[in-house]
């Protein structure tokens, strides 16, 4: 469905004794993804928390194919799986400078009102700018 695409270099403390990343950031890798993703699309986790909406992780999958090493540049490209109700889905693939693939992954967010820490479905505004972009390609006005 959207897609972007990161970019970001390895970091010494984001590896092993090795030089080689060490697992857990992938789940911040798999984060920068999708907040740029979200950037793209004009929205920020702060703008979304000013209306009373945050995006708690509820399921984070994580297949390793290759070793991401000290240095990489790592490419992250971010999937909407679909349009989101109350939940919203993305796919992951990162690839190295040379193209290899390193990871392939998925999340699911929810979406819950600050107040009752209930779920509640997406809000309108994103869907809006999801079914627009879509549409035309371009960036709306929030």
């Amino acid at each position: 469905m959207k897609k972007n695409t990161t970019k970001i270099r390895v970091r010494y403390a984001e590896t092993d004794q090795m030089g080689v990343v060490y697992h857990g950031n992938y789940a911040q890798f798999f984060e920068i993804g999708r907040t740029e993703w979200l950037r793209k699309m004009g929205v920020t986790y702060k703008k979304m928390e000013t209306t009373g909406i945050i995006l708690p992780v509820i399921s984070l999958q994580c297949n390793f194919i290759k070793s991401a090493l000290y240095d990489d540049v790592l490419t992250i490209d971010t999937l909407l799986k679909k349009k989101p109700t109350v939940k919203i889905e993305f796919d992951y693939e990162i690839k190295n400078q040379n193209n290899d693939l390193i990871c392939t992954g998925s999340s699911v967010l929810a979406f819950m009102n600050m107040e009752t820490m209930k779920p509640t479905r997406c809000p309108k505004y994103l869907l809006n700018l999801i079914d627009f972009k879509s549409e035309l390609n371009i960036i709306p006005p929030l």
